[in-house]
């Protein structure tokens, strides 16, 4: 997407991500995408993170991005005792809650910037806790989806099935309004556990969806258009502000490290690039099964490993996890890493020939993006839904039985699958027209530009109403916006 200087009374736009590299990413890309724009950026930082990942990843973006403003952030301390479900023991969800808890500090730290703000984009984890900051600041409040659009339908539609009593144990499929039938088992098992603290907060911050100005999703038409209709013609719920798809939000800076060379030394389209995403850890015996197949497929391979959750804790090295014997048979056609990698630059890579994915949104996307085919392994949360969108649009396959829930995988059916997906020329093709859709809509003129246009254009809107004064105009100008969204190109309501 272009880049340009600041616009005169350009919007300030803060940004209000939760935790976890999944989350974040996206909020990093578009706040150098908004900069880059000539809108005013200020990055709100939540301190203390989770992971070190995390805190890294923000001082050396805010380094290389001065043009992009920061907020410190200090939340409360959760020192709940950890009884039951309702609370997390997941430290990324602890963060959640920690966030959510500390809501009541934003308003004095939001008000106290220069110039003043014209709108926020906030993470959907927060979604009922900004509510009341967005009105009590007189703000509109975006929010920034961070998985699929067919993750936000069933966000977006699940309050209704719980404030109706609905049971979802008895049925084996899940039906939401305008869409497909979903089977059953592609849903986050936690959803199924009325005391778990995933369920609380997914029908929470489904509800809060309707309170804002807008949802921003980092998707494009061509992948999920008939989801993207759906959500946007008011089937799904009623009530449900716009959807604009702007993505695939495009990578904020490039960068190397030692596998690039080793990268560089192999055939075209020859390696399989292996990653589980930044908090997922195999088991020992997945790693060991996983090793095996990759072994047994004779391919060519990159494998990221990770040894714990959080990677303040993760002190094992590679040969404790794989062993030494494994390292030694493979490392003429193998390279194995425990460090952090910038993904987009390996996917890229004219060495990479395949994906084997746990299905993050963000993997999705950015293979999308150089039509890189994935092969999906799903792992937890929202991923069976991200595996499907990978099937179903042709960036790559899914097994069904391979994810939670389903036997687990020996290394021999793992190799076998990993050697014919890689032989596959037709999956190839089409995971190359995947990648032509993806960089026409975030291109000139394309429809997640547009969309991304359309956020900027209501934000400086809203600045040249009500410039400094918020009080007394409020909802007129909510009415003025609302307007404008209904002259949009797309003919949406």
């Amino acid at each position: 997407m272009a880049t340009g200087g600041r616009m005169e009374n350009s919007p300030h736009v803060a940004l209000l991500p939760s935790a976890g590299m999944g989350h974040l990413t996206p909020f990093l890309r578009l706040a150098a995408t908004l900069a880059g724009r000539g809108c005013t950026v200020t990055l709100v930082v939540t301190h203390p993170t989770v992971s070190l990942t995390e805190s890294q990843h923000i001082t050396h973006f805010l380094s290389t991005h001065p043009q992009v403003h920061s907020l410190n952030f200090h939340i409360l301390p959760f020192d709940d005792p950890i009884t039951d479900n309702s609370i997390p023991t997941d430290p990324f969800f602890l963060q959640f809650e920690a966030i959510q808890r500390s809501g009541h500090l934003l308003p004095p730290l939001l008000s106290s910037l220069s110039p003043p703000l014209s709108s926020l984009v906030t993470d959907i984890m927060l979604a009922p806790t900004i509510d009341p900051v967005s009105t009590h600041l007189c703000l509109p409040n975006y929010v920034l989806f961070t998985s699929c659009a067919k993750m936000l339908a069933l966000v977006a539609h699940f309050p209704t099935v719980s404030d109706k009593g609905i049971s979802i144990d008895l049925d084996p499929n899940f039906d939401i309004p305008g869409l497909p039938t979903l089977p059953k088992s592609w849903l986050p098992p936690p959803l199924f556990d009325q005391t778990h603290i995933f369920r609380r907060l997914l029908i929470s911050n489904g509800r809060g969806l309707i309170k804002a100005k807008g949802i921003l999703t980092n998707t494009f038409q061509a992948l999920e258009s008939e989801t993207l209709a759906t959500l946007n013609d008011g089937k799904i719920v009623s009530g449900l502000p716009p959807v604009l798809a702007i993505g695939p939000l495009e990578p904020y800076e490039y960068g190397q490290g030692p596998w690039i060379s080793w990268l560089s030394a192999q055939p075209a389209g020859s390696v399989m690039y292996v990653s589980f995403g930044s908090r997922t850890a195999l088991s020992k015996e997945e790693i060991r099964e996983l090793g095996d197949g990759l072994e047994k497929s004779g391919v060519r391979f990159l494998w990221v490993l990770k040894g714990n959750k959080v990677d303040k804790e993760d002190s094992q090295e590679i040969e404790d996890l794989v062993g030494y014997d494994f390292l030694k048979r493979v490392k003429n056609r193998g390279l194995i890493v425990k460090d952090w990698v910038d993904q987009w630059v390996i996917l890229e890579h004219v060495a990479i020939g395949g994906f084997l994915s746990h299905c993050g949104w963000n993997s999705v996307t950015e293979a999308a993006w150089h039509g890189v085919p994935v092969l999906a392994w799903p792992q937890h949360g929202d991923q069976k839904l991200n595996a499907s969108i990978v099937k179903s649009s042709g960036l790559g396959l899914w097994e069904e039985s391979w994810g939670w829930g389903g036997e687990k995988l020996k290394g021999e059916e793992i190799g076998k699958r990993i050697r014919e997906f890689m032989e596959n020329e037709e999956l190839k093709k089409k995971a190359t027209n995947v990648g032509e859709e993806a960089r026409k809509a975030a291109g000139k003129g394309g429809n997640s530009e547009k969309a991304l246009i359309e956020f900027m254009q209501t934000s400086k809107k809203i600045l040249n109403v009500i410039g400094t004064d918020r009080s007394s105009i409020f909802e007129d100008l909510y009415d003025f916006c609302c307007k404008a969204d209904d002259d949009d190109d797309d003919g949406r309501q």
